[in-house]
């Protein structure tokens, strides 16, 4: 375990420096600290709270949704320069795709379009933007936390892709590939999107009220919070494998692709949980 400060929730691991980027209230910052010793590197003052990061790119910049101060944050890294860009109201969530920023407007319902540090143009989106994600092909989906839907646009042209309801309770989203995986929170489960047309292929049934999720792209698994029972779960695009324990209320979950390791933040007791599953063995 790993103290970091109030209220850990967001996080974000960038291979390229090492670094873990970790959100913070009371005050409002963002800490980096060193995934591997689990050493705070640097301290970043901030303009509002923020409940989720994302990394742009390897290397950075981490982008910081600052909810109540209707702004988008980038951190560079490793030195920690910020530039502040003013977005529509309490932005929750936020991707990079084709050198755009995307951040979605909680109580806007509606997602920014950022391009060189300002707001190109704001679209519609299902009522209570959540979470966002970016395939490589270029396409982002939004999340409708209230909607109970899902909606996906080109990131390039803008052009709208399609909306569908998903869900009982559907709260974040990640890429890989060309689909998207949807976490069901209400309804527990992993639900599998395809595109073309935009449609749910699979559910993956998750006791516990999932929540957080990260992708390891080098050894093809989910890891999926469970916070009713406090837990994570390992998974693959079609079954879960495994849960391991965690800290209490693990809301936000990231995860080092070099080494496996994953990092879980605990919104209760201010400290990041540093596992290092053994290699799965059927």
């Amino acid at each position: 375990m790993v103290q970091v400060g109030h209220k850990p929730e967001g996080l974000a691991f960038d291979r390229r420096t090492g670094l873990l980027a970790v959100a913070l209230t009371r005050p409002d910052r963002l800490v980096l600290v060193d995934g591997r010793s689990g050493r705070t590197v640097r301290r970043v003052g901030l303009p509002g709270a923020a409940r989720h990061l994302a990394l742009a790119r390897p290397g950075g910049p981490v982008l910081v949704p600052a909810e109540d101060a209707d702004k988008l944050v980038a951190v560079s890294l490793p030195d920690g320069r910020i530039q502040a860009t003013r977005v529509g109201r309490q932005p929750h969530a936020a991707v990079a795709s084709g050198g755009r920023f995307f951040v979605g407007n909680e109580r806007g319902r509606s997602v920014s379009v950022l391009e060189h540090g300002r707001e190109l143009r704001r679209l519609e989106a299902p009522v209570g933007p959540g979470g966002l994600a970016a395939t490589r092909g270029g396409v982002v989906a939004v999340v409708g936390v209230r909607e109970r839907a899902i909606e996906a646009f080109d990131a390039s042209t803008l052009a709208f892709r399609g909306r569908i309801p998903v869900g009982l309770g559907p709260t974040h989203v990640v890429a890989r590939g060309k689909r998207f995986f949807v976490v069901d929170t209400r309804g527990n489960g992993l639900i599998e999107i395809h595109m073309d047309p935009l449609r749910v292929h699979r559910r993956t049934h998750l006791d516990g009220a999932p929540y957080g999720i990260a992708f390891d792209p080098e050894r093809r698994r989910f890891w999926v919070t469970l916070t009713a029972s406090n837990r994570v779960a390992e998974l693959t695009d079609r079954r879960l494998l495994r849960t391991f324990p965690t800290v209490r209320q693990p809301n936000s979950v990231a995860v080092d692709p070099h080494t496996g390791r994953v990092f879980v933040a605990s919104r209760k007791d201010g400290v990041v949980q540093l596992l290092d599953p053994p290699p799965y063995v059927r």
